[in-house]
């Protein structure tokens, strides 16, 4: 079959989940700069990060309720053009000269509302644009475009904020999605009717639905366990790298390689196709034991700077596989649902990755969580392999069709509006704190 960006449907989802995430690699090194700026406190910046990090968390089962109950294009549009109109606000705040921090705070909140229920989305609208044969492609496709853009994200922000400031940071990002919004608007996805019931009994089928599959919580763990060390590192890292390694270059050098890394996996994952894949890409997972031993013994620079590459690699391998696998696998009607706990385990892990990381590093030293940290990614990574469902999963998951083919489909639909079945993106899958 033709590569899924031959498609027109794909195209307009490439395009838009490309362009909002370029606009999203922007904003963090702003937001950073914009509140520190205006308050001189951290402590102002935890709390604008926790205000769009909580209701994201609270409400991100609803979002995967809404997007399988109604029509994940409409669900994905509407929290575009929410999230475009909280940036321009964000931007027109720090254009005028004096923000208020209780303004962005609760524009943060906002956004973080809009991103619970735009984030379960993905899936469905891959699954419902692209068939089976094509959704790895697609799925890698869209994990490069979302590598690339976290390469060019931060040196396009440093150039906005040195040229113009931050606040046109927040106006590019504002833009971003509403060019997305306006890509949804035009796109037609195939519609899977789905019966109404009680919001709880939704909530419970859902969850349902990842019990009864080993290989898929079995996986969620190991994922969860990655995400709240990668969360440690991300903490404890620079200052290994400053006081150990040789100075904040050396960090800036690690996270480049690690985003060479998950550009390499995402570009690899569009090629093969493991005989195991859930298998392959979780044992794969574990490489990322080996940047957190480096760094508990402040191995020489240029070993920490590889090492985390190949770890990247293998997330960046990962993600499209498991993005793959889980729209083939998962019915349908269920499937923004699943995701969406899978979006919830993976960020829940990642501030008790934060809180923890500091707290062990004063009671001991740097070294302590993380060496504990690597066995932990390993065990549970590695671990993954006990479980039957997934040694048993096959490559069929990933280039063949499975039950939900039916009702998947992947050309567009004649029609006026598309039909249920997403930034970064979910995609599921671990995380890093970037994505």
């Amino acid at each position: 079959m033709p590569h899924p960006l031959r498609l027109r449907a794909f195209q307009l989802l490439f395009v838009g989940r490309t362009l909002s995430a370029l606009g999203d690699a922007v904003v963090p090194a702003a937001l950073a700069l914009a509140v520190l700026r205006a308050t001189g406190s951290s402590s102002a910046l935890a709390l604008v990060l926790g205000c769009a990090m909580v209701p994201k968390l609270l409400l991100l089962p609803l979002g995967g309720v809404a997007a399988d109950r109604f029509d994940p294009r409409v669900v994905a549009l509407g929290a575009d053009l929410l999230r475009c109109v909280v940036q321009l606000f964000v931007g027109v705040e720090l254009l005028g000269g004096d923000p208020s921090l209780l303004s962005i705070a609760v524009a943060s909140a906002i956004g973080g509302v809009a991103s619970a229920f735009g984030m379960p989305t993905t899936s469905p609208l891959v699954a419902g644009v692209v068939e089976a044969a094509g959704r790895q492609r697609a799925n890698a496709a869209l994990g490069a475009a979302r590598s690339a853009t976290g390469l060019a994200g931060p040196a396009l922000a440093g150039v906005l904020i040195w040229a113009a400031g931050p606040g046109w940071a927040f106006v590019l990002d504002g833009a971003s999605f509403a060019v997305s919004a306006a890509l949804l608007a035009v796109l037609r996805v195939r519609r899977i009717e789905v019966a109404r019931r009680p919001l709880l009994a939704d909530l419970r089928e859902g969850w349902s639905e990842v019990r009864s599959r080993d290989w898929y919580w079995s996986s969620l763990v190991a994922h969860a366990v990655w995400n709240g060390v990668a969360a440690m590192l991300a903490t404890l890292g620079p200052v290994v790298a400053v006081a150990r390694l040789g100075g904040e270059g050396v960090w800036v050098l690690v996270l480049q390689a690690g985003a060479v890394g998950l550009l390499a996996g995402s570009l690899l994952a569009g090629r093969a196709r493991p005989r195991r894949p859930i298998l392959v890409a979780n044992l794969g997972l574990a490489t990322y034991a080996l940047p957190l031993v480096l760094f508990a013994v402040a191995a020489p620079a240029w070993t920490v700077v590889l090492g985390y590459g190949i770890a990247l690699a293998a997330l960046g391998f990962l993600n499209p596989v498991w993005e793959t696998v889980v729209q083939t696998e998962i019915p349908p009607h269920v499937l923004a649902r699943v995701t969406s706990y899978d979006w919830l385990l993976s960020l829940a892990a990642m501030p008790l990755g934060y809180a923890l990381a500091p707290l062990a590093a004063d009671a001991w030293s740097p070294a302590v969580p993380l060496a504990l940290g690597a066995v932990a990614v390993a065990v549970a990574c590695l671990g993954t392999a006990a479980f039957p469902g997934v040694r048993r999963l096959g490559s069929d998951s990933i280039g063949g069709s499975s039950g939900s083919e039916a009702v998947a489909g992947s050309e567009a639909v004649p029609g006026p509006r598309a039909v249920p079945g997403p930034e970064a993106i979910p995609p599921s899958g671990p995380v890093t704190a970037a994505r």
